[in-house]
Formats: structure tokens, sequence, C-alpha cells
């Protein structure tokens, strides 16, 4: 059924004038005549057929019809001041990125304090998790994620490919190693042993993965936590070469075999209504700037 209210341009003049019991600065403050403003009250109160002022001489009050109408007109007005208040805060003022610890710790974490210099107006909240968000239930912006890129509903652009190649400490390789043949490292402690990458890895380098593929491991739930135990000396790691280039120029890491596996892409995502949102492309321009330039 259609609203029974007078236009929401009148109720707007009326919601000043009610306010300031002044016609002169109600259209000074709409940017109107004082014969609009005068007309907009008008035909509210033909519609409602009873006067809404009481006009004498260049003063004016409230009718009774007016005094019952106004406080229920401006708290209104301030329920959509609030509401509109709340949308741009959500659009100008914090970015929600939600992202797996690897990627966040190894990759993004580093780079956003360039994207702050770049748009100090608009601040990161930076989620780390393996969890995937659900953009319709969270309050979340865009995502990272790991895959092939097919998520319903949702807008996805390749970032760089996922890659995973074992790495550990050269102080590891002393004491356990030389490691000459991938078969080797079936028999050395390993850091999340079942995780598909292993597998995957182990299968693209020609050695057939056991059942018991996990007998050796240590499990945690983060490669930033695997990265940490490698450097210390604990194990073998599956790590992205990506995640990992000072540790890798500088020795504390080193790539045991040349193979690198291939595990899809990272995408970031985000609903297609947001495509358009003004932080959300500029973190998009940025990001890509930053994944072009390596």
């Amino acid at each position: 059924m259609a609203r029974q209210i007078p236009p929401l341009s009148a109720v707007r003049v009326f919601e000043a004038a009610a306010r300031h019991l002044n016609f002169t600065r109600a259209a000074e403050e709409l940017a109107m005549t004082q014969a609009a403003v005068s007309y907009q009250i008008r035909m509210i109160e033909d519609r409602l057929g009873t006067p809404l002022f009481v006009r004498s001489g260049r003063r004016v009050s409230l009718s009774p019809a007016g005094e019952r109408l106004a406080p229920a007109v401006t708290a209104a007005f301030d329920r959509l001041d609030e509401a509109f208040a709340k949308v741009r805060l959500v659009e100008s003022g914090v970015l929600t990125i939600s992202a797996a610890p690897g990627i966040a710790a190894g990759w993004l974490g580093p780079r956003l304090a360039r994207f702050q210099l770049a748009k100090p107006d608009i601040a990161v909240r930076l989620l780390a998790s393996h969890e995937l968000v659900d953009f319709a239930r969270d309050e979340v912006d865009v995502g990272i994620r790991i895959g092939q890129g097919a998520w319903p509903g949702l807008r996805a652009i390749e970032m760089f490919g996922a890659e995973f190649t074992p790495m550990c400490s050269q102080a590891y390789i002393d004491r356990m190693g030389p490691f000459t043949d991938p078969v080797q490292l079936l028999d050395t402690l390993r850091m999340n042993s079942d995780d598909v990458w292993w597998r995957a890895w182990f299968s693209q380098v020609g050695v057939a993965v056991p059942d018991d593929l996990d007998r050796r491991s240590i499990h945690v739930d983060s490669q930033v936590i695997e990265g940490m135990a490698a450097l210390a000396g604990e194990g073998v790691a599956m790590l992205t070469p990506r995640f990992w280039p000072f540790e890798l120029a500088t020795g504390r890491l080193v790539q045991i075999f040349p193979h690198v596996g291939d595990g899809g892409s990272f995408w970031l995502v985000y609903p297609e209504h947001k495509h358009a949102s003004p932080k959300v492309k500029a973190f998009r321009e940025w990001l890509m700037a930053e994944v072009r330039a390596g």
C-alpha cells in the first residue's frame, strides 16, 4: 500500500520551519526563497485540511496540529540522519580486509603502510583468518582467497600464483642433510605434513606418497608459524617463496629443491555490489599496482 504522506521535500520544509519558528531562517537553511517555503507549507496544510502554523504579523507559531506533528517529523529526520551517517562511515571511513594469515603477514601486511600514505582518509582493518567470510553477514569489504577464482556472487581479480616449496634453515640442513633427493623429506620432521600442498609437491616430483605421510609432523595453524619453526631449525616447512623474500635472500631460509608447486592463485574478492565503492576501488587499484611491481 502506498504511503499516505506529503512529498518528502515539503515535509523537510515543515521540519525546518517548525524548528526555527521562522520562515526566513528555514528558507536560509534550505537555500530556498521564503515564498517557496510558504508554498510548501500550504501544500501540506491543504492535504491535511488543517493549518500547521498560526501566523500573527511577521511571527509564526505552531498550531495544535503542528505541535503534534513537529516532534514526530523531527525524530524521523534524526533517524534518517543517523542512518545516512552510518552508511557514509562504512563507505568512507574504514576498509575491512579478510585474508589468510600467510599472505596477511608475509605479503599484504608489510605493504599496507604504503596504502595508508596514499589514502590517508581510509583507515584499514586487516582480519587474518583461514575462515572464509560471509560477505552477506560479516562486516568485511574485500578478501584475499586462494583457489581458482570461482565464488558465486563475488567479483574475483587474480593477483599471483599460489606457489609452494619445502624450506628449512641452513642449520637444519647441516644437522640432518645434505638433501639430494626429494624422497629424503619423507623421513624428516615436517610442519603440517598432512597439508594438501605436501601431497601435491611430492606427487609433482615423482615421490610416492605413503598413507602415513603425517607420521612425523608438527601441526600448527598458519604458514607464519610454520616459517618461524623452520627458521628456528625445528624441521621442514612447505612455504610460499613470495612471502619469505628477506629470509631467502639472507640465507636464513633455504629452498631445498628447485621445484615449486602450483596451488592455484591468490585472488582479490568482493561482492559485485561493492565494485563501485570508492574505498574498494582505491584499494583494488593500489593492490594491483603492488602486484605488478612485484
